[in-house]
């Protein structure tokens, strides 16, 4: 029973959401998306990723709640209460440990582990909830279902697991049940759910009308354009419809985001003299319904025109009379009581972003695959003037396709994905992985400094044992497996460190590139055999996470991690 359930957390970096399923059945329809925001009568497929706790740090609301109460509050009331958004990107490109703390809009810091459990916890409980709602006094547990949350395929594998401990953390599962918890990745999921789609499921660019698993050998482009990343993954079709990846995940940190940011610095830019500095202490919540506005507005690709509050009106008319803000900007212009930005203006404000998405995807199609679409998914992709770069610029090469509802593909496809993890069928390697070992000494090949004697012999140390290279495809159920043996006759447990390095090749764990990413000891009880003891190592590169295990072949002792990315202190 439990496995045909299947729940999908798709925790962005804008919005969230979760869809769910209650049957084993492989179609498209009986994956039902929570829709949220009714009681600010809205209906939409995800709810802002923002978060409140009170000054004793203790969680009180998520989403649309948590964003409408800290709107409403002022001055000290505010600046007491911790209010988070955005603060998924904490996890990009940082070296991350359990200890990373994130800075709340009050300027005050928090665990980020602690902000994060509350946030998973809070869409469980919600899940929970709705689907109990709905299933005619069949009460359902956390542990009923297969649980997927999505990452970005870019992140470090140290975020990857920030989350499986975050998610862990907040019951969704125990310690035991770790594998109902699977972790997807953000454009993979998006292309599970794209290529069932028949032609009518796309708005832009027609292609022909079979869907794109139905034509073996397709190959195609997933860029998942979302608020804080943008996220590439390449697929080729293979017989059955599973996947295969041609192409390591690429992308940057350029999403809708830096957008936003753009349109706060012309603000800025306008309202200058320390008015609009002035209006975001005193008022944030303003800003924040400012920002929301714009983040609507800007999915077209016309003029805009931007109410002015009363407050922001106010203070700048202390300094000068409103019509002066704008004779020093090009792009804006006061019309009684709005703000209206032109259509060029609002153009600049995606630049940056545009430029590092073509150069993503340049960087892609000149090393001569033979792509035939580019996959446009997530929520920034609903903006048509993204769509239009993307179209202008690669359009002659590839067919350039969008789902309607490009922000619900991601969640959607995760569902089926928890189903059948095995749908991608193989990666490529992100890095190249090794582990170090100890070899027989031998002067001609290895460095002086790194002999060392036991017994009679003389072993060289810290020499890096290729695994998997970097770019190298590996399949989803594929186990490497190595045998070790100790250089010690009385050794009583044996340490295994794990290396990568963007490098091909390295020869030594100590040299330039090369990281340091995990360790685990097996134990070795029974010494009979001296040094003709055997230890297994089983790894798998081929799914989302990496997973390692080591067995002692004379006692049977085992290790056995997913590979312990988070940093120690």
């Amino acid at each position: 029973m439990g496995d045909s359930f299947v729940i999908a957390i798709d925790f962005g970096t804008a919005y969230s959401g979760y869809a769910f399923s209650l049957t084993s059945k492989e179609t498209q329809d009986d994956v039902f998306l929570n829709r949220w925001g009714k009681e600010l009568g809205l209906e939409t497929p995800k709810t802002p990723t923002c978060i409140l706790f009170n000054e004793k740090e203790e969680f009180l609301k998520f989403g649309y709640e948590a964003k409408t109460t800290y709107m409403k509050m002022r001055g000290e009331e505010a600046t007491n209460h911790y209010f988070f958004e955005a603060f998924k990107m904490a996890l990009y490109g940082t070296k991350l440990n359990k200890d990373v703390t994130i800075t709340a809009a009050n300027g005050k810091s928090m665990n980020a582990l602690k902000v994060f459990t509350s946030a998973l916890s809070y869409l469980k409980e919600n899940a929970l909830t709705t689907i109990s709602a709905n299933t005619a006094g069949m009460k359902l547990i956390a542990s009923d279902f297969t649980w997927v949350l999505t990452v970005p395929a870019i992140w470090d594998p140290s975020a990857k697991q920030f989350m499986r401990e975050a998610a862990t953390r907040a019951g969704i599962v125990t310690k035991g049940t770790e594998d109902k918890l699977v972790i997807a990745l953000e454009p993979e999921a998006a292309s599970v759910w794209c290529k069932k789609l028949p032609a009518e499921g796309f708005v832009t660019q027609n292609h022909n009308k079979d869907s794109l698993e139905q034509t073996p050998g397709t190959q195609y482009i997933v860029v998942d354009c979302g608020g804080g990343t943008i996220d590439i993954t390449v697929h080729e079709v293979l017989d059955g419809g599973a996947l295969k990846e041609l192409h390591k995940a690429s992308g940057n940190n350029m999403g809708g985001q830096t957008v936003d940011k753009k349109f706060k610095e012309f603000l800025r830019k306008i309202f200058c003299d320390g008015v609009w500095d002035e209006y975001e202490t005193k008022f944030p919540s303003e800003v924040q319904k400012m920002m929301y506005d714009f983040a609507v507005l800007k999915q077209e690709d016309e003029d805009v025109q931007i109410t002015c509050t009363f407050n922001l009106g106010e203070i700048a008319q202390r300094k000068k009379d409103m019509g002066k803000f704008f004779e020093t900007v090009q792009g804006a212009s006061w019309h009684g009581g709005s703000i209206k930005i032109t259509k060029e203006k609002m153009k600049s404000f995606f630049n940056e972003s545009l430029n590092g998405i073509s150069k993503s995807l340049r960087e892609i199609l000149k090393k001569a695959l033979n792509i035939q679409f580019i996959l446009l998914v997530g929520g920034y992709a609903e903006s048509k003037i993204l769509r239009f770069h993307i179209k202008a610029e690669f359009g002659l090469q590839c067919k350039v396709l969008c789902p309607f509802r490009a922000q619900e593909a991601i969640v959607r496809g995760a569902v089926q994905f928890g189903r059948n993890p095995e749908v991608v069928a193989s990666r490529k390697s992100a890095f190249t992985y090794g582990i170090a070992t100890c070899q027989s000494f031998d002067k001609s090949k290895h460095k002086a400094e790194k002999k060392f004697t036991t017994g009679e012999d003389d072993f060289c140390n810290d020499i890096f044992m290729k695994l998997v290279e970097i770019d190298e495809g590996v399949d989803c159920n594929e186990t490497k497996e190595h045998i070790f043996n100790p250089v010690e006759a009385d050794q009583t447990e044996m340490n295994l460190s794990f290396y990568r390095t963007e490098r091909k090749n390295a020869k030594y764990v100590d040299e330039w590139g090369v990281k340091n990413v995990a360790s685990f000891v097996v134990n070795m009880p029974d010494t009979t055999q001296g040094m003709k003891r055997d230890v297994r190592l089983e790894i798998r590169f081929g799914s989302t996470e990496i997973t390692a295990t080591a067995t002692d072949l004379v006692s049977g002792s085992t290790g056995s991690i997913k590979i312990d990315f988070l940093t120690k202190k």
